[in-house]
């Protein structure tokens, strides 16, 4: 009689506690399985059949305990096998990546790297070819249409250069060895102001166009470096991509392959791709492009969560991240890690799976909504 006593205390406590557990995490945790626990706790209060409810009891913390078990086999994921380093070798230009350089051919690039593991349209109008190991080692590559290297990019330690130029270098240092950076690049006949905010610089070079990102929350240190062919960038006619299906998803699957880069440099397990919740992603992202808003609620007042509990998307955890107007899926990604709000959901050890999804507005920028969940 004790023991049910207490089992019969506990649901109580549980019933008036909710409302606290509610109010701290309900932007995060979906408590709608706690509703069993009112059925318990009323049937206690009016049910005379104290055995049957006892029964009930039993059986919701029964249920409740192969939830969580099933929440934790789910949500485990393995933190992949650590890959050294390459030696990165002496080069006699500005910036190599994986020890390639602009005007490689893409034999001699992929005897180094191995074969791409995925290719992405980029604004440029060529693809992003994606190497890495479990996102270890992670470059990206754009090849002209004779074969040789015209774009690089990596936000890993894998940068060599005749200046001393590294991933430790300073916002100060880059720019001694640089010079001063661009303050607006022209195309066509129009001009575009750079809007860095002191997050990235772009240098010009005899050959190249180089930007350099800076992480703010890490004293303004390298934490990546974008380097285009001058032939590449000249070529492109204005600042944003021309929108397409193809680019739409060449954004989406770089900025869910970035998160994952920036992931496993913290040691922390691998996001799996979620094809249900790019749909409910896609769909704020086009819902802010043709509204012209942008905020997490959309304008029937639904809020990130409802959209996913509305589309029989399922989670325990949640969060979502939004950008807007930046020129690419690099560039919205470096601008979320320089923002701790977003950078904290990047790198928060409880999600286990992302959806993104990317719109246009008629102005050509994109929207990108990233939804992060485990379940």
């Amino acid at each position: 009689m004790r023991k049910l006593f207490g089992i019969l205390l506990l649901l109580v406590l549980l019933f008036f506690t909710r409302p606290m557990w509610e109010e701290a995490a309900g932007n995060y945790i979906d408590l709608s399985f706690l509703d069993t626990v009112d059925e318990a706790v009323g049937k206690v209060a009016d049910d005379t059949d104290v055995s049957k409810a006892f029964n009930e009891a039993r059986h919701f913390t029964t249920r409740i305990s192969h939830q969580l078990q099933a929440i934790v086999t789910e949500s485990s994921a393995v933190l992949p096998e650590a890959v050294a380093k390459p030696d990165l070798a002496q080069t006699d230009s500005l910036v190599a990546v994986h020890n390639v350089t602009l005007g490689m051919s893409k034999d001699e690039a992929q005897q180094k790297l191995g074969l791409p593991l995925r290719l992405m349209e980029n604004e440029y109008g060529t693809d992003w070819h994606s190497y890495h190991q479990d996102y270890q080692n992670y470059v990206l590559l754009s090849y002209d249409e004779q074969g040789e290297v015209n774009g690089m990019f990596t936000n890993q330690d894998l940068i060599s250069s005749t200046e001393g130029f590294s991933m430790d270098s300073s916002k100060e240092e880059v720019r001694g060895l640089f010079g001063t950076p661009l303050s607006s690049l022209q195309k066509g006949r129009v001009q575009y102001i750079l809007d860095s905010r002191d997050e990235y610089d772009l240098f010009e070079t005899a050959d190249s166009y180089t930007t350099v990102f800076y992480d703010v929350h890490e004293e303004d240190t390298v934490t990546a470096v974008q380097v285009i062919s001058k032939e590449l960038e000249d070529n492109r006619g204005e600042i944003y991509a021309e929108p397409s299906a193809e680019i739409k998803q060449g954004y989406e699957f770089l900025l869910f392959e970035l998160t994952n880069s920036a992931r496993i440099q913290r040691q922390l397990p691998l996001l799996k791709w979620d094809e249900a919740t790019m749909g409910t992603a896609r769909k704020h992202s086009q819902d802010m492009a043709d509204q012209r808003y942008f905020s997490h609620t959309n304008q029937q007042g639904q809020s990130p969560f409802d959209r996913m509990k509305q589309d029989g998307i399922s989670f325990f955890v949640a969060g979502e991240n939004l950008a807007y107007g930046q020129y690419s899926a690099v560039f919205a990604h470096e601008g979320l890690m320089n923002s701790m709000g977003h950078r904290e959901n990047i790198v928060k050890p409880d999600f286990g799976f992302l959806g993104v999804g990317v719109a246009f507005n008629s102005d050509k920028q994109p929207y990108f909504t990233a939804k992060f969940f485990n379940r």
